[in-house]
């Protein structure tokens, strides 16, 4: 129903009731044109954490799909934006962790039962507040299809999941050196593992050799071995060279004396060694590094645990230095060093620390019982299909990213020791396995009663074992990663299987190239026998505009939902884009937003001013059709150059903008609109028709406004919806392109 202007537009009056007014629209449908018929479009959003609230990444995310999927429903594709939310394992734990500290409670005191409670109690509460935030950037998502991965129809893919690569082979459960939180009291896989840069001290350690002759001779020869870690060295196996360090040529196969330890460890050469680090003599200590863990057993070296999960030392690092914790035993250790005279000498040094990308805890390399996905044949499948071109990564710049970790992949520890996320599909018997709890590192082999277990979808009514025991569920939990990895078809329909699998594209950001997109695709080829997406669109990242990441805990982050409530979505919508030039990061400006708003109220006083001039708002007006009323009323001849020029150029825009959201190029798109609709449009066309009264001008400046909104749509949608349907009356969300 067509309606009068107000004098000025009110996104905070208008938004809400806007989005209302879409959301039947959102479901996918066919509306539009004979060349779309039959053709669907769809997008799948990147689940954001329940924990999360609205950030300039999701905003730049966000706006991008939906211009992606405005665009294609206003094509007459069937079209659909599926949303959902991830229940993202550690970082839920960690928030329900702290809040429960502050009544004083400690997950052990609620057991896991009771806490798994409080978790879904607490996401049932705020888990869903991102959904609310990403409606009010505009978000034209079908809701009825909203997803959590922790749904019963996602979890029972979750479980099929798991089973089907246990029966193939590829899930097995071993003894490897993981990277350990001692905070989250999990393993973590190598993706989800921060570095930061850490000045601290390198020392040269003497470890004395012995002689040929002698059983040992002290105080005579040594290698010296540099080491960021002198308190592991109470877990040292063996001293490595590189087999081309002629310094070392003569000493490979000779043994030392381990200092403080006592006992003889042997010199072994391995190519893994950089003979540039300190001597170019390292030590190895199988059981708390991962390199060290390989160059152990190409050499079988032995492996002592003297750290255990609480990140304390255990008894094996020996009775002085037992219970305590690995930075207190570090001191220890150098000042035994020291007194015996074996510290060469002390440097500074930098390294990047491996941390939790959680918590932000220091990491521990520890040996430990997990379950793993092995790799290499998975990552085959995912090679073929990107270097075949079944999978396009955009730019092709990325795509180096996902081969090389796809070439060099380790195999996926897939096992974490938290309680809430998808329970491993893992039973074991109770009469076989007296304890299987997360921190009882035991090993695993054929004779080992770990063994006993059975993995099923349910738990066993009969334990094959004993025949008599209730069995037990494994306490690990798998990796947030493995049921994302399931997203482009977990938990939906058959209906819109068939019809959206697979989804159209995949826009995401760079750092989960390898952790979510590589997994995405091994998942979509092993259980849908097809690529998940064709093509991966790799967006930009958002910095400051000193060109800092963006973080609100460095106080450096910007809230979208504070410029949405000052500007307005379009505004921030519009700020976006107009500095999204391809994948080269933005330096984020707020003038951009500004410029947005003063652009909003530009395009809304040409409305008003169309509408004042052509009586567009009346129902007997003609001009009710867009493009098609130009060439049904106005013959060429009567257009005058004014005229032809303008709608050359409207035209000439149109095809344009067609071509640069087919290349994903947003904000060359927005910025070309922009020149249009303030230069050509109303700085020339409409003052020059100030001058006019024949009815051609009328039709025509109603024909630009309307080609004019449908063109700014999927960039600012608000404000040209409320501007259509109070002019022409009806749903600019569905109008044919």
């Amino acid at each position: 129903m067509k309606e009068e202007m107000s004098p000025a537009y009110d996104p905070k009056a208008t938004e809400e009731k806007i989005y209302k007014f879409w959301e039947p629209y959102f479901a996918p449908m066919a509306v539009g044109t004979t060349k779309s018929k039959g053709k669907t479009y769809a997008i799948h959003l990147p689940p954001p954490n329940i924990t999360g609230s609205l950030h300039m990444g999701h905003a730049l995310n966000v706006t991008l799909s939906d211009i992606l999927i405005r665009y294609h429903r206003m094509r007459g594709y069937k079209t659909v934006w599926f949303p959902g939310t991830d229940h993202a394992g550690i970082a839920t734990q960690n928030v329900v962790e702290k809040n429960l500290k502050k009544e004083g409670i400690s997950r052990w005191d609620l057991g896991r039962e009771k806490f798994t409670k409080k978790v879904w109690e607490w996401k049932e509460k705020y888990g869903d507040i991102i959904i609310g935030q990403l409606k009010k950037l505009g978000a034209s998502c079908d809701w009825s299809r909203t997803r959590f991965t922790m749904d019963p129809a996602y979890a029972e893919w979750v479980k099929k999941a798991f089973i089907h690569y246990y029966e193939q082979g590829f899930i097995y459960r071993g003894k490897r050196v993981v990277s350990w939180c001692p905070r989250c009291q999990t393993s973590l896989s190598d993706l989800e593992i921060e570095y930061k840069e850490e000045s601290t001290k390198l020392w040269y350690i003497k470890y004395p050799l012995i002689s040929n002759q002698e059983s040992r001779i002290r105080n005579q020869e040594y290698i010296i071995v540099a080491t960021t870690r002198p308190e592991t060295m109470l877990g040292d196996a063996a001293v490595a060279v590189n087999p081309d360090d002629k310094r070392y040529k003569n000493l490979t196969g000779r043994k030392v004396v381990l200092p403080i330890q006592n006992r003889e460890i042997p010199i072994v050469a391995d190519r893994a060694v950089e003979m540039s680090f300190g001597t170019g003599a390292v030590k190895v200590t199988p059981a708390h590094d991962i390199l060290d863990s390989e160059i152990g057993e190409r050499h079988k070296l032995p492996q002592f645990q003297i750290i255990n999960e609480r990140g304390k030392m255990t008894a094996e690092a020996g009775k002085d230095f037992e219970g305590l914790k690995t930075l207190e035993a570090r001191e220890r250790v150098v000042a035994e060093l020291e007194k015996l005279g074996l510290i060469e000498k002390i440097e500074d040094y930098k390294h990047n620390l491996a941390t939790c990308y959680r918590c932000g805890a220091a990491l521990e390399p520890l040996l430990s019982d997990q379950w793993f996905l092995k790799m290499e044949k998975l990552a085959e499948k995912t090679l073929k299909a990107v270097k075949s071109g079944k999978i396009k990564i955009i730019p092709e710049n990325f795509e180096k990213v996902l081969l090389d970790w796809m070439e060099k992949v380790r195999d996926w520890c897939i096992s974490r020791q938290i309680w809430w996320g998808h329970q491993l599909p893992v039973y074991f018997c109770k009469n076989k396995q007296e304890e299987i709890s997360n921190f009882k590192f035991q090993i695993s082999n054929e004779n080992s009663s770990a063994e006993k277990y059975v993995v099923a979808a349910e738990k066993p009514k009969q334990c094959p074992f004993c025949k008599n025991c209730d069995m037990k569920q494994s306490e690990d939990v798998l990796d947030t990663w493995f049921s994302s990895a399931l997203w482009p078809f977990a938990g939906l329909s058959q209906n819109d299987l068939k019809d959206f699998y697979p989804s159209s594209v995949l826009i995401t950001a760079r750092d989960i190239i390898n952790l979510w997109v590589a997994r995405m695709i091994f998942s979509g080829l092993e259980f849908m026998k097809e690529v998940p997406f064709p093509e991966t669109l790799i967006h930009a990242t958002i910095l400051t505009k000193e060109g800092k990441r963006m973080s609100k805990s460095l106080g450096t982050g910007i809230d979208p939902l504070g410029l949405i409530e000052k500007y307005g979505a379009d505004a921030i919508r519009f700020g976006i884009i107009w500095q999204t030039m391809g994948t080269q990061d933005v330096h984020w400006d707020e003038a951009a937003v500004v410029a947005g708003r003063k652009f909003a109220n530009k395009l809304w006083n040409i409305a008003r001013f169309v509408q004042g001039q052509t009586g567009i708002s009346n129902p007997e007006f003609p001009c009710l059709a867009g493009r098609q009323v130009i060439s049904k009323q106005i013959s060429n001849s009567e257009l005058q150059d004014e005229d032809r020029e303008i709608l050359g150029k409207s035209e000439k825009l149109k095809t344009e903008i067609e071509k640069d959201i087919k290349n994903y190029e947003f904000g060359p798109a927005l910025h070309k609109i922009y020149d249009f609709i303030w230069h050509d449009f109303a700085d020339q066309y409409i003052e020059l028709s100030k001058n006019r009264t024949d009815e051609n001008v009328k039709i025509i400046l109603c024909h630009l406004l309307g080609d004019s909104l449908k063109l700014l749509h999927p960039f600012i949608p608000f404000i040209t919806e409320e501007i259509h349907r109070r002019l022409f009356g009806n749903a600019l969300i569905v109008e044919q392109w």
